[in-house]
């Protein structure tokens, strides 16, 4: 076809790449709502469980000390005691965790450090609204 234009144009899409757990993320830009996950993360929620295990098993008497626990379950006692943190989640997070709820980028070790006990506190740093009339 003689005399036919064809127009190009191009379009910029600002963005950045970042890993989680071996997979490539894209991070919208800044001020675009952040789409949660649609999957729970499965390295969470065994951190999750391997938590509230131990803390049934120090409750229940079974060992006396995270020492102890660490000693049995073969792990480092820092690492023990950064994990059985995670038990002091408010209920509303823990959920939404366990509905995948959370965000596409938080990782393990978000959580391990500087997690504060406050519940409203949580909230605000991961962004989750409280539901109900849940108190501390």
């Amino acid at each position: 076809m003689s005399g036919v234009s064809i127009d190009t144009f191009t379009v910029r899409v600002p963005l950045t790449l970042k890993r989680h757990g071996g997979r490539k993320l894209v991070i919208v830009p800044d001020g675009i709502p952040e789409r949660p996950s649609v999957n729970p993360d499965d390295t969470l929620l065994k951190a999750l469980a391997r938590a509230y295990r131990w803390k049934r098993l120090l409750e229940s008497g079974q060992v006396r000390s995270q020492n102890e626990l660490a000693e049995v379950e073969k792990i480092n006692p820092s690492y023990l005691s950064r994990i059985y943190r995670l038990t002091l989640l408010s209920p509303d997070i823990v959920e939404a965790f366990l509905d995948g709820r959370q965000s596409r980028t938080l990782q393990l070790a978000d959580l391990m450090d500087n997690l504060p006990v406050e519940w409203e506190r949580q909230r605000e740093m991961f962004g989750i609204a409280c539901h109900g009339d849940e108190t501390e």
